[in-house]
């Protein structure tokens, strides 16, 4: 079986069987170097494809790594969880333990309503201030006017596994209307290593609706992006938004046709965070 042919093909955080982020997942990764990964990867062209390593020994532990179109990633929600549902499929629910570039992540995938949910724990997350330069840069590349933002929800640097540059804009006009200069958000991205921008808008204390340009993974936006809703409640939690512990609804893809659901379950203390969601083989 050729390489190309052992890629299958996901949409992860789908509703009800449509929308969703598509990944590719190769759950039998073994023997393939990064350079043939970036290809399979470049070939498949979503936003993300994931690459499953038995880790030997123990039947749940993996090793995973994550490209993108362009580049490796340290962590990936979507595919996480859209690998974590293709192997239960084969092989049953359970838990899983993975090693990615970006530490342990645990994942548990269970029987729900008849399909396959998935939950990834994320790695600690950390919140930290945005560089003012950095903020004006971003915002400039968006089209956005800084009396845009939320007060209740001010820019910060989230990471629960990668850097994701959190922004709230105060009203659902102003997320749905997403027309930013790719090179400029691009370069600004890359030069600080943020994987995405967290575009967000409080609907309710639980319930947000988000959009995730992804500039350098060669891809306009993200529909859904488990690795930043990880961060976003990391981001919470660390500024005192929500009483842990808490489930949050992450609504995202609607502006693009392609919506998607995050549960977020944000726990007391300092510990990863969880993001939970189904995902459904594509066709074709």
């Amino acid at each position: 079986m050729s390489d190309n042919a052992r890629a299958l093909r996901y949409t992860a955080f789908d509703v009800d069987g449509e929308g969703g982020n598509p990944a590719g997942v190769v759950l039998d990764a073994g023997g393939l170097d990064a350079s043939r990964m970036q290809e399979i990867a470049a070939g498949i062209g979503f936003s993300e494809t994931a690459f499953l390593v038995d880790g030997g020994g123990a039947p749940d532990r993996f090793a995973i790594r994550y490209f993108s179109p362009l580049a490796e990633v340290a962590f990936c929600g979507h595919a996480t969880i859209a690998t974590a549902v293709a192997l239960a499929e084969r092989r049953g629910t359970g838990r899983l333990r993975l090693s990615t570039p970006a530490g342990e992540v645990g994942v548990e995938t269970r029987e729900a309503d008849g399909r396959v949910l998935a939950t990834l724990t994320s790695v600690p997350p950390a919140v930290r201030a945005v560089e003012e330069a950095d903020l004006a840069a971003a915002l400039a590349a968006l089209r956005w006017e800084a009396g845009e933002l939320d007060p209740g929800l001010p820019p910060r640097i989230a990471n629960a596994g990668n850097d994701h540059l959190v922004l709230a804009a105060s009203t659902r006009a102003r997320l749905a209307d997403l027309d930013y200069d790719w090179d400029a958000l691009g370069e600004l991205m890359a030069r600080r290593a943020w994987t995405t921008v967290h575009l967000v808008w409080r609907e309710s204390g639980t319930v947000f609706h988000a959009r995730d340009p992804f500039p350098p993974g060669g891809v306009v936006e993200d529909p859904a992006t488990g690795a930043a809703a990880a961060a976003f409640g990391g981001y919470l939690r660390s500024l005192g938004l929500v009483d842990p512990p808490a489930r949050i609804t992450v609504r995202q893809g609607e502006d693009m046709g392609r919506p998607s659901r995050l549960l977020v379950d944000v726990p007391a203390g300092d510990a990863g965070i969880g993001v939970s969601g189904t995902a459904a083989p594509m066709g074709g």
